[in-house]
């Protein structure tokens, strides 16, 4: 074992000479981790660390020189022992990292970097410090591993699908087939008539910018009005806004209160929706989106309160239509 101390630097380089007779015929890296455990690759790295300690311990009592504590009676033997005895530290020490180190079994052959083994002929100033934030990338890539595989865990179990095909059946099934997107303009002014007549203070007005399909403009009492999208019978996108506001579907609202409404709008939207029964889809989101005719008066269900965050309770639950705050839904 070989140390080599830079007194310019303040470090320690530790390393071990590989014999002469020792050759490399393994083809893997991984394997020769599977000889070395942990608790004596971390004591090996302490006793690096502690010996990098103590001898910073010297350099630092080499350039203080002479200090007041010593006194002025044989100062310079206490300097001397105080100096000896710092050495005699980092000499035991020594021995513990020559002792930790043998207990390490050494590579069968070299390790292989890849394309990193030239990080370290880089001689521009700011392209040193490429490895350490070469290894931060692949931390932060095993982090998007971990988190893509629960989420695709948690969407699988997600009802939430806008097709027929189940990937759960071993057989090919012909793929059912739906007319609720392609129904003619009669029929769905007949439909959403007929959804307009159920509640009085819901003003729902029918306009076609974008040929056959429709485009309600719905105003709900004095509380907020909203611009909703369809395609057929299938609501494709849904902005709310305050009155003071300009309707339009590209642009979100200015008040906060309605860009969460609108969010929430747009987890009804998916939730209401039903390829097979769209008729129904479209009554059941109304009938919720109706709720928010008490948006400003109602209180939680949960805390009783009617602000929290400086907002109402802007949202309300799918089955039961009673409203909570965003951080009181259940």
């Amino acid at each position: 074992l070989h140390i080599l101390l830079l007194r310019n630097s303040a470090t320690i380089v530790v390393y071990r000479k590989r014999p002469k007779f020792f050759r490399c015929h393994s083809y893997s890296c991984h394997n020769s981790y599977e000889h070395m455990t942990e608790t004596a690759l971390y004591t090996a790295l302490n006793a690096v660390k502690v010996l990098r300690s103590s001898v910073g311990q010297v350099f630092d009592t080499l350039g203080n020189g002479l200090r007041a504590d010593h006194g002025e009676d044989g100062k310079d033997t206490k300097f001397l022992f105080e100096l000896q005895e710092l050495l005699s530290n980092v000499n035991i020490h020594l021995r513990d990292v020559e002792q930790a180190v043998g207990s390490l079994s050494s590579p069968p052959g070299p390790f292989n970097l890849g394309n990193t083994t030239y990080l370290s002929q880089e001689s521009t100033q700011d392209r040193q410090a490429l490895y350490s934030q070469l290894v931060n990338s692949y931390k932060w890539t095993d982090k998007v591993h971990e988190y893509a595989g629960l989420a695709v865990t948690l969407l699988s179990q997600n009802s939430l699908k806008r097709s027929y095909m189940n990937s759960s059946s071993a057989k090919r099934r012909r793929t059912q087939t739906s007319s609720h997107n392609v129904l003619h303009s009669k029929t769905v002014d007949s439909v959403i008539n007929t959804i307009d007549r159920l509640f009085g203070d819901m003003n729902v007005t029918i306009t076609r910018p974008f040929a056959t399909n429709a485009l309600l403009q719905i105003s709900l009492g004095r509380v907020l009005k909203a611009a909703m999208a369809f395609k057929g019978l299938m609501i494709e996108w849904v902005v709310v806004k305050g009155h003071g506001e300009t309707l339009d579907l590209w642009t979100e609202s200015r008040h906060k209160v309605f860009r969460k409404v609108t969010e929430n709008a747009h987890a009804a939207m998916l939730h209401f929706y039903s390829p097979t029964l769209p008729e129904l889809a479209v009554r059941s989101f109304m009938t919720w989106f109706h709720s928010y005719m008490t948006l400003f008066s109602d209180p939680c269900k949960r805390c009783g309160n009617h602000l929290h965050s400086s907002l109402p309770p802007t949202w309300r639950d799918f089955r039961t239509l009673e409203p909570y705050h965003e951080e009181c839904k259940p």
